[in-house]
Formats: C-alpha cells, sequence, structure tokens
C-alpha cells in the first residue's frame, strides 16, 4: 500500500465567528474522532495532518494541500460547509469522507456528496478506506461498523493532533477525553438513545491524566462522555490514583440522578469544576433528575433544591432544557422554568429548540410519520435557529411568543446580575455574563424576534412554517449566503434542500423488500 496524504477538517464552526465567545470558546469545543482518525491514519503508516476550524481562521488558507485524500467531521450545522468543502476537494481529483454527527443523522443524503460517508466508526473500517481510497460518483458509499469502537488512541497517542489546535484557545485550554460510548438512559429525541453503554479502558485513561500533568499546571479536561460517571466508583479512583487532590480540573456532561451529595463530596475531591445536567422537561424524563414520579411545580422544587445543592460542591452548573416537547401545553412550561430560573440563581439555562435529526433517534420516525417535519436547511439545524417540526401544543406565533418570553426574562439585567451575585465563583461569574451578553443570550433573543416579526409580516414566511410551500424564504437563503462567503459559489447543485422523511422512506423500502424476499 502507497503513503497516501490525508487531511482531516473538524468544523467547529460553519462560518466566520469573531464573537467574544468564539475566541474564548470555540477551540475548546474540537471534537475527539477527527483526532482519533488521524492517529489511525498515522499508525496506518500514512502522512495525517489536522485542521480544526474555529470560525477565526482564513479557511481557503488553513486547508490541507497536496493530499490524496480528505476527512471532513460535520455536525449538522456546518453541513453545508462541508458539502462545499467536499466538492472544492473533489474537482481537484482528491477523495473525501465525512464522519461526525452529520454523517449519521443523514447519510442519504450526505453520500450524494461525499466518496465515502461513515457511520460508526473504527479502526478497521478506516483501514478499508484508506486501502481503497477511490472516487465514487454520482454516489458516495455509505459505511458503518456494528458498533461503536471498543477502545480509542489516548491523549499521548493523539496529542501531535491536540496541541496545535490547544494553541489557537488564548487562554482557557481544555483537552478533549472520553471514558465511555452510549448512555443507558433512552432520552427519546438524543443520538445516543440507543447506542449501548460501554465504558472504555481506565488504566489509559490514568495515563492520559498523568500525561496531562507533565504538560500543563493543573490541567483542564473536558470529558466528552454522553454521559459522564455511569461507572462512578471506577471513575473516581482511577483520577484520584492519577491526579490525586484534584490535580487535574474536569468539566463533564452528567444527569442530576447521579449527582447524589456522596457523590458531590467525591466529584469536588477530584477537581471537577462544572456539570451540564440535563433537566430537559418538567413533564417527561424523570429519571434523568431524581423526579420521576413528580411533575410541574413539584418538579421545579425538588429539582432547584438539587441543583443548589450541588453549587455546594461545584462552582459551575448548566441547566439543560428541550423546548417544545410534545408533553408541553400552554404558558405552564415556560413559567415553570422562569420560578426554577429566580429558585436557582446561580445555574446558567441551556435552551434549545426540540429539533429531529434524521435518523438520529426512533422518535423520529414518528414525527415524520406525523408529517411535521419542515426541511430547513442543515445550515440551522442546531437547536436554536430553527425548530424543523411543527409543535403538537403551539401556533407558531403563540410558541415563539414564549420562548422570546422566556430567553428574555432569562438574561435580563436583573437575571444576569442575580446569577453573578450568587456565584460564588470568579471564573464562573464571568462565563456567565458572557454567554449572556453573546450570542448565546442576547444573541438569540435578536433572531428569535425577527423569525416572530417575519411570521406575522411575510406571508411566505410564515407559508413555509405551516408546510403549506417549500419554497425557502429568502431570509435563510441570504444567511447561507452570508455565512458561506466565498464557499457558497462551490455548493453543490441541490445542497440547499433534503428531504425530510428520508428515513421513514428508507424505513419503509427496507420493509417492503423485507416482505418481498420471504414470499419469493
Amino acid at each position: 500500500m502507497s503513503k497516501l496524504k490525508i487531511g482531516v477538517i473538524d468544523l467547529v464552526s460553519k462560518a466566520p465567528k469573531d464573537t467574544l465567545w468564539a475566541r474564548i470558546m470555540h477551540a475548546n469545543l474540537a471534537s475527539i474522532m477527527p483526532q482519533v482518525v488521524a492517529t489511525w491514519c498515522a499508525q496506518e503508516g500514512h502522512e495525517a495532518n489536522l485542521v480544526c476550524y474555529t470560525g477565526r481562521e482564513k479557511l481557503d488558507q488553513e486547508l490541507p494541500k497536496d493530499v490524496d485524500l480528505v476527512f471532513i467531521c460535520s455536525f449538522t450545522q456546518a453541513a453545508l460547509l462541508a458539502y462545499s468543502l467536499s466538492n472544492y476537494f473533489r474537482s481537484k481529483g482528491i477523495v473525501t469522507v465525512l464522519g461526525g454527527p452529520h454523517a449519521r443523522c443523514y447519510p442519504d443524503d450526505a453520500v450524494k456528496y461525499f466518496d465515502y460517508v461513515l457511520g460508526f466508526t473504527n479502526q478497521e473500517l478506516i483501514r478499508n478506506v484508506l486501502d481503497e481510497c477511490a472516487p465514487r460518483k454520482p454516489i458516495g458509499l455509505h459505511l458503518s461498523a456494528n458498533r461503536q469502537p471498543v477502545s480509542l488512541p489516548g491523549v499521548a497517542e493523539r496529542w501531535q493532533f491536540i496541541e496545535p489546535t490547544l494553541k489557537k484557545a488564548p487562554f482557557l485550554k481544555m483537552v478533549p477525553m472520553i471514558g465511555s460510548m452510549g448512555c443507558p438512559y433512552t432520552c427519546s429525541f438524543c443520538i445516543d438513545s440507543e447506542v449501548p453503554y460501554q465504558p472504555l479502558d481506565f488504566d489509559l485513561m490514568k495515563e492520559d491524566l498523568r500525561f496531562l500533568q507533565a504538560k500543563f499546571k493543573n490541567p483542564l479536561v473536558g470529558w466528552h462522555d454522553p454521559n459522564f460517571g455511569i461507572r462512578f466508583k471506577d471513575y473516581m479512583e482511577a483520577i484520584a490514583e492519577a491526579a490525586p487532590g484534584g490535580r487535574v480540573r474536569s468539566i463533564a456532561e452528567s444527569s442530576l440522578s447521579i449527582l447524589t451529595e456522596p457523590h458531590l463530596k467525591v466529584m469536588k475531591e477530584n477537581g471537577i469544576i462544572a456539570m451540564l445536567p440535563g433537566i430537559e422537561s418538567w413533564y417527561e424524563m424523570g429519571n434523568k433528575s431524581r423526579a420521576n414520579r413528580v411533575e410541574g411545580m413539584e418538579k421545579v422544587k425538588q429539582v432547584s433544591a438539587h441543583v443548589n445543592q450541588v453549587f455546594e460542591y461545584i462552582p459551575y452548573v448548566q441547566t439543560n432544557f428541550v423546548l417544545g416537547l410534545d408533553s408541553d401545553a400552554g404558558a405552564e412550561p415556560f413559567e415553570l422554568t422562569k420560578r426554577f430560573v429566580d429558585s436557582s440563581p446561580a445555574a446558567f439555562p441551556g435552551y434549545s429548540l426540540l429539533t429531529a435529526f434524521g435518523e438520529a433517534a426512533p422518535l423520529n420516525l414518528q414525527y415524520q410519520r406525523e408529517g411535521r417535519l419542515i426541511p430547513f436547511p442543515f445550515h440551522f439545524l442546531n437547536n436554536h435557529l430553527a425548530m424543523n417540526l411543527k409543535p403538537k401544543n403551539y401556533e407558531w406565533v403563540d410558541f415563539y411568543d414564549k420562548v422570546i418570553d422566556l430567553t428574555a426574562y432569562t438574561f435580563s439585567r436583573k437575571a444576569i446580575y442575580n446569577r453573578m451575585k450568587a456565584s460564588s465563583n470568579f471564573t464562573a461569574k464571568w462565563m456567565n455574563v458572557m454567554r449572556a451578553i453573546s450570542s448565546e443570550g442576547y444573541g438569540r433573543l435578536r433572531f428569535f424576534r425577527k423569525v416572530r416579526k417575519n411570521l406575522v409580516e411575510d406571508r411566505q414566511f410564515r407559508a413555509y412554517f405551516e408546510q403549506e410551500t417549500n419554497v425557502l424564504p429568502d431570509f435563510y437563503t441570504n444567511i447561507i449566503k452570508n455565512d458561506l462567503g466565498k464557499w457558497w459559489g462551490w455548493l453543490p447543485e441541490g445542497a440547499l434542500h433534503h428531504e425530510p422523511n428520508a428515513y421513514l422512506k428508507k424505513i419503509e423500502r427496507d420493509h417492503r423488500l423485507e416482505r418481498l424476499r420471504k414470499s419469493s
């Protein structure tokens, strides 16, 4: 096998971004799998170069040059940029491969624009792609392993690809690590809802934590586990052995059910400084928040008391909510969230609009059968720029009125002040303020108000939301053109649109074929 020159592109951003949040945080949002793929390529004897696009670089100057093959890792919101880049590279005879969440969620769309599209990915699958490395047109090849990999290269093995990205971070430098795949919970909207939970090698985890202490004083780790600490005792013992006394600081996403007071004491001892628990709903998924027998205001009180207890041990907490779930109706869900904001003022609420990402979750089949999906371009599918299914219990203007009201309440001057006052940690104070006044707070509020205004004043805009037309409003097209810039010219024909019911159509086709096979 000849030695290949390989480029790996991690699309953290979908467009140029020079906001305060992008400057501080985007380099810290690098994905693990692009680093893993680059490491596997190097282990197979090839020359690999990784580029992490944070939105602050001049992308055309950062792109790998003189390569035989390019891997691109993309979330769905960056899919159009990924498609443009693939078109650019393929025009030069370079083979392209797509991986990451978008490849898992929308494989049937992605194969139209890439030579290979990868679902679950292990080293053997990468080896097969490298061995073949052939252009495939007009339709690429969709490949997937049977399950998530059982092992991944650790931080030390990936360091040559981690270090250049960390240098882009001005002062907060977060090293990506992962200790487990999948999740034992089955949240109906989640991409990991059907991925079996499996821990990775705890001995490798300890080696990596020791490695980082040789590189940094008090290193900061961002755990990419879908749900951190499921095997709590094993995790904490590994961290305590390799980094005693909290020598390594950690940020992780977990469920409140894991954050019992005995666990919180141990986490504090082991340097856990921030947690991102999912509350999601005041009516559903109580098993994640140890509130499975209560809902409504009773759940608010119970969860709020629990979150306030977490702050006794962990200085930063982001609580995650999903707005527009089918269990929501009327003003109550939004008003309950306001009461939570008042009762747990130190917590930073993260709001997501319910979004159906292709094949990500079985529940999406139900939405497609009900005919509720709206074909918003991928560019807007990031949980806040667009809700791509019609709410079950709200009209659009009413829904946006309530989202705007809640967002304005959460990021009002009073709420920002209360959040800052309630936070005992200096870093937590400035992080909360920065997030509130940047694109995550004020920025989203401005965008929601524009959408609401167009829903009222623009007949074609409203018709698109009501599924009366598939003609994309100029409002959205212009945003894409502006964001992509020169890459708009490389966007393949047809890429702006996708079949929102592709998952259902594929399932129905497979069922028909199976019936034919059995009857023949």
